[in-house]
């Protein structure tokens, strides 16, 4: 459904599972550089946040692998323009084959920049424009006038860069014993859809907030103008032209596809109900790929931008695609690091899968990471900072936090739910004298106290401040991220 506000880790549970580090390469053999590459970021995964005096403490991939209940991940690496190495590590099912570099994973998330790059493909063509109202595209739905809206319409542009003010941040999908609704009955929030119907919650361009329900939109918008299945035109417009040959937004997954492809599991080590779920919001949650496929992506994206190969957008269109705007995202893509050596990155969560993905614009470097358990996503994190590590990258460095210890009678004051959004609420409960947090479709993971109201996580750069009101009472509990607050009452 989409990490929410960077809440990638779940429940941290030892349960021993066979997580050996089973492994088919595509490296070419005799390469003992690569090798020693290979074992240095297997054996160096580092989070993104640490506790100040654990600075320098390291784990190994299959260490975190087996803690955190995660059997199979699979990494790809780009290194001066070319794939360097790509590799599987556990297995695809508990006591079943090895991961190898052509398994496939639920992308999650990492589905929008492709289906962005389909629509602006189609805007390229001139079938459609980033600015216009979205219902001059949209037949088959419109999307209804909201007060909320303040009378401004709703563009393709916002909807990419999610600025719409759009509902909905993520999709849970179905497990393969329930309905699936068509996707109308997601955009109004019909039965059998498990998820509200996609309204305005803010003007567009009032502020950032992620919409996978805005994606949806544009989905629906792309179907209606080029008057083709969604799989069909995302195979024929961006993967079959960029190569990549392991990846599809069919839903589910084909038949002849599945033999290779990862089962999914929760952070207790247990399969996901259902097994993978389907999502008909293909463009938000939709694509079945490998780390290699993405790899690929990245490096069309780069050689695009440099005019080098023009496979599915012109230079331009790739220009636009990557400039940043609110919220540091350009049309599809978040964007990093500095001026002078950018990067774009997106995350990915569906049930039971977790994936991460960065790539730098101009010096070919990038790391593709994709996992099968709802705990993979601190898993993801930790590699894409061994691999920045270990070539030298400039940016993905941990940031150093000063943990200290708080009254249990404070902590037990923030117990609590907390609502994000609609469809996201963010339980607060204390285990062992720890505090923890869950979002609505996450795992568990913990809070470390920094002054007696604020927090912070260390699977990801996020920090919490709990508010009270003139009583003492807590009333609710603001979220920093990427510079972005979200203010999430208690229920």
């Amino acid at each position: 459904m989409g990490n929410f506000l960077g809440w990638k880790s779940g429940v941290f549970l030892a349960v021993a599972c066979s997580t050996s580090l089973l492994s088919a390469q595509s490296t070419p053999p005799g390469k003992a550089e690569i090798e020693q590459h290979i074992q240095h970021v297997t054996s160096g995964l580092i989070g993104e946040v640490v506790i100040k005096g654990d600075e320098h403490a390291t784990h190994t991939l299959a260490d975190r692998m087996k803690e955190l209940n995660v059997p199979g991940v699979s990494i790809a690496v780009l290194h001066n323009g070319k794939i360097e190495w790509a590799r599987g590590f556990g297995v695809r099912n508990l006591g079943g084959d090895p991961v190898d570099a052509e398994t496939l994973f639920q992308a999650g998330s990492i589905s929008k920049p492709l289906a962005a790059m389909a629509c602006l493909r189609l805007v390229q063509d001139g079938k459609l424009s980033l600015d216009a109202d979205v219902n001059t595209y949209l037949t088959s739905w419109k999307f209804p006038a909201d007060p909320v809206a303040t009378g401004k319409p709703v563009t393709l542009r916002e909807l990419l860069t999610h600025t719409g003010g759009t509902t909905v941040h993520g999709f849970p999908g179905y497990a393969s014993t329930e309905p699936v609704p068509t996707l109308v009955q997601v955009l109004n929030g019909e039965k059998p859809a498990n998820t509200p119907a996609i309204r305005s919650e803010a003007a567009p361009m009032a502020r950032w907030n992620y919409s996978g329900g805005g994606y949806t939109i544009m989905q629906q918008a792309v179907i209606d103008v080029s008057h083709e299945p969604f799989p069909k035109l995302l195979h024929d417009s961006v993967l079959a032209p960029i190569g990549m040959k392991h990846s599809t937004y069919e839903q589910p997954l084909p038949e002849s596809m599945r033999k290779n492809a990862a089962t999914p599991y929760r952070g207790d080590g247990k399969p996901v109900e259902g097994g993978a779920h389907t999502y008909p919001e293909m463009a938000a949650a939709g694509l079945w790929t490998t780390p290699t496929d993405l790899a690929i992506y990245a490096i069309e994206v780069e050689q695009s931008l440099a005019g080098k190969a023009n496979h599915v957008l012109s230079a331009d269109m790739t220009r636009q695609m990557l400039t940043p705007g609110m919220g540091h995202w350009g049309l599809g893509l978040q964007i990093g690091g500095s001026d002078a050596n950018p990067y774009f990155s997106h995350g990915g969560a569906n049930e039971g899968f977790r994936n991460n993905f960065a790539a730098y614009e101009k010096s070919g470097e990038g790391v593709f990471v994709m996992t099968n358990g709802d705990n993979g996503g601190q898993i993801a994190d930790e590699v894409m900072h061994s691999v920045a590590a270990e070539y030298q990258w400039p940016d993905f460095k941990p940031t150093v936090r000063t943990a200290i210890h708080v009254d249990p009678k404070v902590l037990a004051s923030y117990v609590g739910t907390y609502e994000l959004d609609k469809s996201v609420d963010l339980a607060i409960t204390v285990e062992n004298g720890q505090l923890m947090g869950q979002a609505t479709g996450q795992g568990k993971t913990p809070i470390y106290a920094e002054t007696e109201t604020k927090f912070f996580l260390l699977a990801a750069p996020t920090s919490l401040e709990f508010v009270k009101d003139d009583q003492g009472k807590v009333t609710s509990v603001v979220l920093h991220l990427y510079g972005h607050d979200r203010k999430a009452p208690k229920k």
